[in-house]
């Protein structure tokens, strides 16, 4: 029997090894990353298209159209393919992001070769019915009159548009006014402008049958059209730093956002602040939790967050208090950058971290699916399949020293935009 009173002996985590994909090309360029592994027959089909808001030539019409895919193809309606999808135990969705518009299918092994031709229909003959745009488009702007009576979406929008400009597809805002400029032709030209196989990427994952990459073959590169990647023109962005403050007079609460623009994952300094960012607001024991919620009992949540996209990434720290705890809360977390600044991160601290990130980092290796979002990640951002691994040596051996000093030229006051938006 196990003794009950001694904790188990910790193990340091060490030499994390992201498998490296099989790659396929198919007949229309599209490449295809493999990822066989597990011991279930069921299958993860991620279908990737460069397709985002970099890529649109109209306000909204990325995250439209790609709402929109699955709602009607040529031979079927939506509630065809729906039926088609329930019979066969299939569960599909179309997330989109900031950069990319995604198909992802689950499915049985068996039952790939039977959904398939429907996920083809969906990604090359879609209709955009007129009603089911209508329907989309009243559902966001309903949407949109509710999320504006929430604090913590206002000051999101708020400080995201600052720092990026509206004119600036990661800074504009959706607008009533947008959804409603929308128009089917639209959709169908952004389709047809971004939807081939230049833009496209496909990742498979799961216990992956032999003839699985024959079937992609047949049905995605037959049926995708040829195309040249498409290389967004932004805007350069030329700001200002501003503190700025919105009255919502009937909220119990007041949200605050402060950040500024940084960079992505390409950046020699992005494992760092990966670390020190944890450190300070990225999880539950890092430092402004501790501060603000544990100690000051200020708020619920706090957070600090490093969000990289393809093309640009910035730093923002986040809650929602009480709106006579405003300065205060905005007083201690200048203090806690302040203390990062100046102040050497504690070895126990750090280890703790440390054991964390790599728990983590552990946790994202666990299966085929697991992994495949990795492997996504990487080839969208245009990353080596190295990066997983330098990312973990980084945790392990970045010292506090190295964190003071990336604190002293990242965390500055006079670098924040500061929204607050409440009472």
């Amino acid at each position: 029997m196990p003794n009950r009173t001694q904790q188990p002996t910790i193990h340091p985590i060490k030499n994390l090894s992201l498998p490296n994909p099989q790659k396929h090309v198919l007949q229309n360029g599209i490449p295809v990353y493999e990822i066989n592994m597990g011991t279930q027959e069921v299958t993860k089909l991620e279908i990737i298209f460069n397709a985002g808001r970099p890529t649109e030539h109209k306000h909204l019409v990325a995250r439209c159209t790609a709402r929109m895919l699955r709602e009607g193809t040529g031979p079927k309606n939506s509630a065809q393919i729906a039926e088609t999808l329930d019979y066969y135990g299939g569960s599909l969705g179309s997330p989109v992001n900031l950069d990319t518009a995604n198909i992802v299918l689950y499915c049985l092994n068996k039952h790939l070769e039977k959904l398939l031709p429907v996920v083809a229909e969906i990604v090359c003959e879609p209709v955009f019915p007129q009603e089911e745009l209508d329907t989309v488009i009243n559902n966001s702007i309903q949407q949109i009159k509710v999320n504006m009576q929430k604090c913590d979406i206002v000051a999101y929008r708020e400080i995201t548009e600052r720092m990026f400009t509206s004119d600036h597809p990661y800074g504009y805002n959706s607008s009533i006014e947008d959804y409603q400029s929308l128009v089917r032709d639209d959709l169908f030209k952004h389709f047809k402008d971004q939807y081939h196989a230049g833009n496209c990427t496909i990742i498979i994952s799961g216990k992956v049958e032999s003839k699985t990459i024959q079937l992609l073959d047949q049905y995605l590169g037959k049926g995708i059209p040829k195309g040249t990647k498409t290389i967004p023109n932004l805007p350069n962005i030329n700001t200002q730093l501003q503190s700025i403050k919105i009255d919502m007079p009937d909220s119990s609460q007041s949200a605050i956002r402060m950040g500024y623009r940084l960079f992505n994952k390409k950046h020699s300094d992005y494992n760092g602040l990966f670390v020190l960012n944890t450190i300070l607001g990225g999880y539950f024991g890092s430092r402004l939790m501790m501060k603000i919620r544990e100690e000051k009992g200020f708020t619920y949540n706090i957070f600090s967050a490093f969000d990289s996209m393809v093309y640009d990434g910035y730093f923002s720290i986040g809650t929602e208090v009480g709106t006579e705890y405003v300065e205060p809360t905005l007083e201690a977390i200048y203090q806690e950058m302040e203390v990062l600044q100046n102040e050497l991160v504690s070895k126990q601290e750090l280890e703790m971290v440390r054991n964390y990130l790599l728990g983590n980092m552990l946790t994202m290796l666990d299966g085929p699916m697991n992994i495949a979002d990795i492997i996504k990640t990487m080839v969208v951002e245009g990353l080596s399949f190295e990066t997983f691994s330098q990312l973990e040596k980084t945790i392990n051996t970045i010292t506090a020293a190295e964190l003071r000093d990336l604190a002293q030229q990242y965390l500055q006051k006079e670098k924040m935009w500061q929204v607050i938006v409440g009472a």
